[in-house]
């Protein structure tokens, strides 16, 4: 998360990253082109993957670990008969194998990769070990062999594809990687393969179908350079730019809604509890229960405890865990 001078700006960004330029790269060039004090982003998306990537502004970075957690979807293509270093089109060439598996036979082998699933990361990825990062330690030209862990592929389709090259979709939870889901598929159908092209569709409840590209957004703020080292500018909420940003509740939308009075509200943003109404009272929606990401104030993981999105009006005031009758506020915003 970059924090830098700059405006006071809120809200979420659903951007088209392209091809060839990093998460951390399109952050930077979104940072810069509305002039934003503080940024982040909702998942990272390597260099050559295409698609939606959610950019958080100002108190939205507040939601990001709700966004993380979201299920995630994708179109990518296998290329088979060529394993790589990094499972991707990227690395060196490390295998080869002749065998070319059928349609048919790609869609009944599907059925094992759906549901809870163990999947080994790449040996190229961010993950750490022993205090380092698993890329770093293999580009050094070390072994790396990561444990592999459970994650979640709630579906996966064959759509087409030539003898060579199927494409597939897929639709999967927190922490799949594609990389290893390709080169996986590939073992089990005898051969070896990697993936060769990788869009994101779809990023908890942002959709390909909105997210707008860095060409709209420079041609937005009449800024054609789109230059990042510029200084920040104060381009004015009245901007076209403006017009792409969505409200930060966006990333909450599956949580529960909670009314709160005014004064409830106030108490809720000093950082203090407020008493949950009583049946009869304000209706509370059924409160749901969520996984909390990594390293953050996540949804609560125990089942008798709930999150809820505290709103005075339709402003959202906090993310709130219910306890013992109690609201009590978890991350606190200032909108």
């Amino acid at each position: 998360m970059a924090k830098r001078r700059g405006n006071k700006i809120d809200g979420w960004l659903a951007l088209d990253k392209p091809l060839g330029l990093s998460s951390a790269q399109a952050v930077a060039r979104v940072r810069r082109l509305f002039g934003a004090a503080k940024v982040g982003h909702g998942g990272t998306l390597d260099p050559l993957a295409s698609g939606v990537l959610p950019i958080a502004l100002g108190e939205a970075t507040k939601t990001v670990a709700w966004v993380m957690d979201g299920a995630k979807e994708y179109r990518f293509t296998i290329r088979w008969g060529i394993a790589t270093a990094t499972d991707d089109a990227e690395g060196d060439v490390v295998a080869t194998s002749d065998v070319r598996p059928s349609d048919a036979a790609l869609v009944a082998v599907l059925d094992r990769f759906r549901g809870r699933i163990e999947q080994r990361p790449p040996a190229f990825s961010a993950l750490k070990v022993a205090g380092q990062r698993a890329y770093a330690l293999a580009r050094g030209g070390a072994e790396v062999e990561l444990a592999p862990r459970q994650v979640e592929i709630h579906d996966i389709q064959f759509l087409e594809g030539t003898d060579d090259s199927p494409i597939l979709w897929v639709r999967c939870g927190k922490g799949t990687y594609i990389r290893s889901l390709a080169r996986d598929i590939a073992q089990a159908l005898g051969t070896v393969g990697h993936v060769a092209t990788l869009r994101r569709t779809a990023c908890g409840p942002f959709h390909e179908t909105e997210a707008v590209s860095l060409d709209t957004l420079i041609a937005a703020a009449g800024d054609a350079a789109g230059n990042v080292l510029s200084p920040p500018v104060d381009l004015g909420h009245t901007s076209a730019l403006f017009g792409y940003l969505r409200p930060v509740v966006t990333a909450l939308d599956d949580i529960p809604a909670l009314a709160l009075t005014d004064r409830e509200a106030q108490r809720l943003s000093q950082g203090m509890a407020v008493k949950l109404p009583e049946e009869g009272g304000r209706p509370a929606a059924p409160i749901g229960t969520m996984s909390p990401a990594e390293g953050s104030a996540g949804p609560a993981t125990d089942a008798s405890k709930g999150v809820v999105r505290a709103m005075a009006g339709n402003r959202l005031v906090a993310i709130a865990r219910i306890d013992a009758g109690l609201v009590r506020p978890v991350r606190v915003l200032n909108l």
